[in-house]
């Protein structure tokens, strides 16, 4: 199911320009050809912040730029956002209180790619990843090699932890354990006004969060970004999928690409990612090469843990424009958001397996 949004300023813009930056182009591949409309980004934020990131990454697209361009500066709006602790700035500190960001870019016109894992102090991990990719011969920095290699190239440090997620953190270190000296005295554990400290604050759960965006621009070139804070508490120096090639992101510029959200740790031993372009490369669709994964996934801990149904969601395009999402069984349905020709829309995937 797609909910269109209607965007009078997409639409204004798009006819100010006229026809020439939207172009319908044919792409013979794996045998046979279809008529896709291009330039094209997707995210999985669905939120404000998401609708914001695919307007300037729209606006880079529509003007002819390139689908590497238009995904950093997408990227680069929801790691800005305080409000947003998945990502970036405000995002989930580790158990010591630090906030440490992950991400990846790939380039499909270059067959390039660049990532940072364990990054301090640095609000656009993103564009750090892609400095990795365009100018050394590396693939990953990691932890302070990472945010000297940044400071170099004139990234500012700034303390990434706000006030909302060091309180999160907080009330999630107060209740870790009873044992420990961390909460109130003893004797007034039980009053309630002080959990008034705590108000308005989410609960203090295990948190997953990240955010993909894939692109294709009027070239027919593809590239994306996964970028994320991480495992919520997680032990200081654990790298997740997101900074992986072919576990958190992979671009094929002959087929697509595929972003994840979710456990990393599953994602990076099923190479989540590449099998799910090397699906869409035998012909399957976006949609149903994310679902195939988690069938995938599903199938490798069936032996192990039948009952074990990690947080996976995934999401896709190809080069024909098409796009999907799909998330593990026992979770809501997954969403996208999604900006082409069309304007603006977000587009519900589905749950997989479905028994």
């Amino acid at each position: 199911m797609t909910t269109k949004i209607s965007r009078r300023s997409f639409f204004n813009r798009s006819l100010g320009l006229g026809a020439g930056a939207l172009l319908i182009k044919t792409f013979p591949t794996f045998g046979f050809s279809k008529k896709v409309t291009i330039p094209m980004i997707v995210t999985s934020h669905t939120n404000q912040t998401g609708h914001n990131a695919m307007e300037t990454g729209w606006e880079i697209l529509l003007n002819g730029g390139s689908a590497i361009d238009a995904v950093e500066k997408a990227a680069n709006i929801i790691e800005i956002d305080p409000e947003d602790a998945s990502v970036g700035y405000g995002g989930i500190p580790n158990e010591h209180g630090v906030v440490q960001l992950d991400a990846s870019i790939m380039d499909g016109k270059t067959y390039n790619a660049g990532s940072v894992a364990c990054l301090e102090n640095i609000k656009i991990p993103s564009s750090v990843a892609r400095i990795v990719m365009e100018r050394t011969d590396h693939v990953m920095l990691v932890g302070q090699g990472a945010l000297d290699f940044a400071k170099k190239w004139g990234f500012r440090e700034e303390n990434l932890l706000t006030e909302k997620a060091r309180k999160i953190w907080l009330r999630w270190k107060e209740g870790l354990s009873d044992r420990d000296d961390w909460g109130p005295p003893e004797h007034l554990k039980d009053k309630e006004d002080l959990e008034s400290y705590w108000e308005g604050f989410p609960e203090t759960e295990h948190h997953y969060g990240t955010t993909n965006v894939l692109a294709i621009d009027q070239n027919g070139d593809v590239a994306g970004i996964t970028t994320t804070s991480g495992l919520g508490f997680k032990i200081p120096g654990r790298v997740g999928d997101s900074p992986i090639i072919g576990a958190g992101l992979y671009v094929d510029n002959e087929v697509g690409a595929a972003g994840a959200t979710g456990r990393g740790e599953d994602v990076i031993k099923s190479c989540a990612t590449f099998y799910i372009v090397m699906r869409m490369k035998e012909g399957r669709t976006p949609q149903e090469a994310c679902e195939d994964a988690l069938i995938m996934i599903v199938d490798k801990y069936k032996k192990v843990n039948p009952d074990f149904f990690p947080s996976e969601k995934f999401v896709a395009i190809n080069k024909y424009g098409e796009f999907g999402c799909a998330r593990m069984k026992g979770r809501g349905k997954p969403r996208m958001s999604v900006m082409n020709d069309k304007g603006y829309s977000k587009h519900e995937g589905t749950i997989a397996p479905q028994e």
